[in-house]
């Protein structure tokens, strides 16, 4: 991957332009997803982002063998009712 934007993401909260949608419960279960040897570069400096729903947090999600930088500055990693592991080298640092 070279400069993507959102290079790893799960986002069972989309909202187009990010206004004007209720909150709402996400009826769609993800579970075991699994992200291997994923290298490059992120245009955002979040570049693993998992947003999943508090009434269907996503389970078994793992990473393996991830190394993504956003330009001189380390990238970043964002859960929210997200569980599972890591294997092998992962950056940015997991917050699974």
């Amino acid at each position: 991957m070279q400069n993507v934007r959102n290079p790893i993401i799960i986002d069972q909260n989309y909202c187009p332009d990010n206004k004007g949608c209720p909150d709402q419960n996400s009826g769609v279960k993800i579970s075991q997803v699994r992200y291997n040897d994923i290298h490059g570069s992120s245009a955002s400096q979040v570049a693993v982002n998992f947003d999943c729903s508090a009434s269907n947090p996503c389970t078994g999600i793992g990473l393996q063998d991830i190394k993504l930088t956003y330009g001189n500055r380390p990238a970043e990693s964002s859960c929210k009712h997200a569980d599972g592991t890591t294997s092998g080298f992962v950056v940015p640092p997991s917050c699974l």
